[in-house]
């Protein structure tokens, strides 16, 4: 293999300038995690230990092997709205007796963990990860339910979790639940579906409506244990499986089921079983990517920072050299990688991609997409050698490719450029992001250019004088908006993406991700479809 080169220079001027831009987005980043380990707030947070119970996070923590991480998904959910940062729920992938496994964790002190609609997607998003990799499911439950003022918005769709728990275990991925509270009404049904349920005496409380309801419903008297505890659901109506005696007995029950179930991976070992470290440090990943996302930057000093060994075999590297393709290996896995370099892709750069994605799909080898994309380049001589046919091109092969893909934003991810780079509409099997990047239509001041031109076309049609004070401020405005709704933080808020993550820890994450997705088969498309030649 073909060891990669750098010529970073951490004392350059352009380099401490992206770095302290960098670390700067970073400090934002950390002040909204901050906010969602926070749940929520300190007198809820008091008020639940007080309660001799234990914040989800800590739950996690002791359900996961020692020592081994947690990859949280999805942390800053519902940034930017109305709810709190993190959605009230926490999701993400960890070890349980060395298999790899989805774990949601409902927020107690947040509304008593009420589902609104950004806990549901985020809810969503984790089944559709543990579906699409094979993952155990583990539920750590304490919901009260739907958050009755947001009802008209996840009523409906909400039903989709409990489907999609009965998918996982039809299609032989096993779910557990623990209950550690109340489990009311919707909550009621994560146990309901759920393969194994552990409870905890004098703890739980698992019932489709509570006693004011049910005596407000059919006028009957009754209280909570005889409704729906513990001890009635494990000795009566069995929907209990296991019975516990606290917190720490439910956690210790949940790993013994995880024993049990003979767990056993589909996909191949990593080929490489002592991966070489990067030659090049990681820290450096903090003065690679231009403050200015204008301004380009060579996508291999990240593989460099990435890739096993810093080995990296370049496929058709004077072929559309705006885009980087080639074959490494990342923590063992092999990989194919597909990295902008140059900003706009060519008809070159769309036809080389496709070819790439082919060979990756008849090798059944994962695809890694590292984004810093303007788009396809527009303008009359391009669009007469075919642009759009071989843009089309390009998102055919990665519509159709079925090996697995990972998607990072390093900068930019505008226009049809985000979709050929696999962007969240194309489905990857993770997609995270790094604090500087941003994804839009277009750039701010592109998009607010095309509007003030499309206005004075419309004026100049009806006679009228155009009034340029008018557009400086519509103008101003809308990049103003678009510079906003297009940042990390904002995208991340939306789950458009399943993390916003530190560049250093880039090859962790990635190397996760990989392990995860080999607890699935690996196997690449039979056909394509029609290409657009």
């Amino acid at each position: 293999m073909t060891t990669l080169d750098s010529t970073v220079d951490p004392s350059s001027p352009s380099y401490l300038a992206n770095r302290a831009a960098l670390l700067e987005r970073l400090t934002e980043l950390d002040a909204a995690l901050d906010q969602a380990r926070a749940g929520g707030g300190e007198k809820y947070v008091t008020r639940h230990h007080a309660r001799g119970k234990l914040l989800p996070r800590e739950r996690i923590e002791l359900l996961v092997d020692a020592d081994s991480p947690f990859l949280e998904l999805s942390p800053v959910a519902a940034y930017g709205s109305d709810f709190p940062v993190g959605a009230s729920v926490v999701t993400g992938i960890g070890v349980i007796e060395g298999v790899e496994c989805l774990i949601v964790a409902n927020d107690p002190t947040v509304r008593g963990g009420a589902v609104n609609p950004w806990s549901l997607a985020k809810t969503r998003r984790a089944g559709e990860i543990a579906l699409a990799n094979r993952l155990p499911m583990v539920n750590l439950v304490e919901s009260a339910g739907a958050d009755l003022p947001t009802q008209a918005e996840i009523f409906i769709p909400g039903g989709r979790v409990f489907r999609d728990l009965t998918r996982l275990s039809a299609a032989g991925i096993p779910t557990v639940s623990v209950v550690f509270g109340n489990a009311t009404a919707g909550g009621a049904y994560v146990p309901g579906m759920s393969d194994h349920v552990i409870m905890i005496r004098d703890r739980s409380q698992v019932y489709l409506a509570g006693p004011p309801l049910v005596k407000m419903a059919t006028g009957e008297v009754t209280d909570d244990e005889s409704l729906g505890g513990a001890a009635m659901h494990a000795g009566t109506s069995g929907l209990a499986d296991y019975l516990a005696v606290d917190e720490r007995d439910g956690i210790r029950l949940a790993r013994q089921c995880v024993r049990r179930l003979n767990w056993r991976k589909q996909g191949p070992s990593p080929r490489t079983a002592v991966p070489q470290p990067p030659k090049y440090d990681p820290e450096e990943l903090l003065g690679i990517t231009s403050a200015d996302l204008k301004v380009p930057f060579d996508p291999r000093e990240v593989l460099a920072r990435v890739l096993d060994g810093s080995d990296f075999d370049e496929f058709k590297p004077a072929y559309g050299d705006a885009l980087v393709t080639g074959w490494g290996e990342l923590h063992g896995y092999p990989v194919g990688v597909l990295a902008n370099a140059r900003g706009v892709l060519f008809s070159a750069e769309a036809q080389k991609a496709a070819q790439f994605i082919q060979l990756a799909n008849a090798s059944d080898t994962p695809l890694i997409f590292l984004q810093n994309t303007t788009g396809y380049m527009v303008g009359t001589e391009y669009e007469q050698r075919g642009i759009i046919k071989h843009g089309a091109l390009m998102v055919n092969a990665v519509s159709n490719s079925t090996v697995p893909h990972l998607t990072v934003n390093m900068g930019a991810s505008y226009g049809a450029g985000n979709y050929g780079m696999c962007g969240r509409a194309y489905e990857p099997r993770f997609l995270f992001t790094w604090p500087n990047a941003k994804s839009a239509v277009m750039g701010p001041a592109q998009l607010a250019g095309v509007l003030s031109i499309v206005a004075r076309q419309a004026a100049a049609a009806r006679g009228r004088d155009y009034d340029e004070d008018s557009d400086a401020a519509m103008r101003l405005m809308v990049e103003q908006q678009i510079e906003s709704q297009s940042g990390a933080l904002f995208l991340s808020g939306r789950l458009y993406d399943d993390g916003v993550i530190d560049p250093r820890d880039t090859r962790t994450i990635l190397g996760l991700c990989l392990s995860a997705i080999h607890n699935g088969p690996v196997k690449g498309a039979d056909g394509f479809g029609v290409f657009r030649m």
